[in-house]
């Protein structure tokens, strides 16, 4: 087979569709709010994870103009080469204090973040612990490191326990956490993690991605709501979630940051964020910080609407934040199920393998702030009616 006639891609796209895993991108006009254009129609937005409706928010938009002003567009190299601007060290400043941590670094994206921390803190001698559930990025990040590892059962802290009274012998290790489940929606009990962790001698890591702004009494993340900020090595995190911007930052000792900055290659060999970007994010952490209204007002939708889709009937696993799924195993199942909620003007992804394990296809559903009540009922009735016609309720 020639592969400049695409034949050979046909086969493995014909095998995906088939399997009802083939993925196609839908275009979305004009900013992203929680009614959007998509393919030229007006829906509701029931799968973004712009949480606090930040990503919209004009403020963020007037810093980022007023950068570009002042700045211009983009940063031109690497930070370590002449793309380290004044932007980038005042978001960095600003994240510093607010996670009230010594030290920051911010990276391009969260996946890069994760790759670039996990690979310059663990190498050949080092064992990492990581939930089985963790993001791809975290998997990624420790297979690039060469560091052994084990996946230890979903939030199964006693499977935890005895993987770390068995394995010794290491220079260090680790245990890596999601703070919240971008597919289930629940948290890691980050408390009991933390007590291991001290007890056996392991760093600790932690993604707080779908958790900064969103979890903790002033938006800080996990870390915050179980207390335990001091006593976690290493904070990750991403800006373009509840934030509503873009890009990662990693929160510690002025030494870790200063070991990431000379060895994280997801850092070093990339153009620096632009300045607009980096203003952007600055403004939304100020406004995470001083406005915890609309946190308190995404928390009053997330339980109105998770209330009543358990009261369905549907399975919504063991959610306790925004992020919401309603589990309905097979893929295909998922597919039309977004399909026919799309005809009606909602539109919520299907989820299917090897984002999530076989057999758990799924909806997901996020709730934002900006969310009407009128909003949450017209979802949820169309998720009755078609769940009904599915036979999932």
């Amino acid at each position: 087979m020639n592969p400049i006639t695409g034949t050979i891609w046909d086969e493995e796209l014909a095998a995906l569709e088939e399997q009802g895993l083939r993925r196609r991108l839908r275009d979305v006009a004009g900013s992203q709010g929680r009614k959007i254009i998509l393919d030229g129609k007006e829906v509701l937005n029931f799968c973004s994870n712009n949480y606090l409706g930040l990503a919209d928010d004009s403020r963020l938009r007037e810093a980022a103009i007023e950068c570009i002003k002042k700045d211009g567009v983009g940063s031109g190299a690497s930070r370590l080469i002449s793309g380290n601007m004044t932007a980038h060290r005042e978001l960095e400043k600003a994240i510093a204090r607010f996670k009230g941590a010594e030290s920051c670094l911010t990276f391009s994206t969260g996946y890069m973040a994760n790759v670039g921390i996990i690979s310059s803190i663990f190498g050949r001698d080092d064992m990492v612990f990581s939930d089985r559930l963790n993001h791809a990025s975290i998997i990624d990040g420790i297979i690039l490191s060469q560091a052994k590892f084990k996946r230890y059962p979903h939030n199964d802290m006693e499977t935890l326990e005895e993987m770390l009274r068995a394995t010794t012998g290491f220079r260090h290790r680790g245990i890596i956490t999601d703070s919240v489940f971008s597919m289930d929606g629940d948290l890691a009990p980050l408390d009991r993690i933390v007590a291991l962790a001290e007890k056996y001698d392991c760093i600790v890591m932690i993604d707080e991605a779908h958790a900064l702004g969103v979890v903790g009494k002033n938006g800080k993340g996990l870390a915050e709501h179980f207390g335990v900020e001091e006593r976690i090595d290493i904070q990750m995190g991403t800006l373009s979630k509840a934030a509503g911007s873009f890009g990662a930052y990693c929160c510690g000792s002025k030494e870790l940051i200063d070991l990431l900055v000379n060895k994280a290659r997801s850092f070093i060999y990339t153009t620096a964020l632009p300045p607009a970007v980096a203003a952007s994010a600055r403004k939304a952490i100020e406004i995470i910080r001083d406005e915890p209204a609309s946190r308190q007002k995404l928390w009053a939708n997330t339980d109105y609407f998770h209330k009543a889709i358990v009261g369905m009937g549907f399975n919504a696993l063991s959610s306790v934040t925004p992020i919401i799924p309603i589990v309905v195993g097979d893929s295909a199942v998922a597919v039309e199920f977004s399909k026919r909620l799309l005809e009606e003007g909602i539109f919520v992804s299907a989820i299917r393998p090897p984002t999530v394990p076989v057999g758990t296809a799924r909806l997901r559903l996020t709730i934002m702030a900006t969310h009407t009540r009128q909003d949450l009922d017209h979802a949820l009735e169309k998720l009755r009616v078609i769940g009904k016609s599915l036979n999932l309720v």
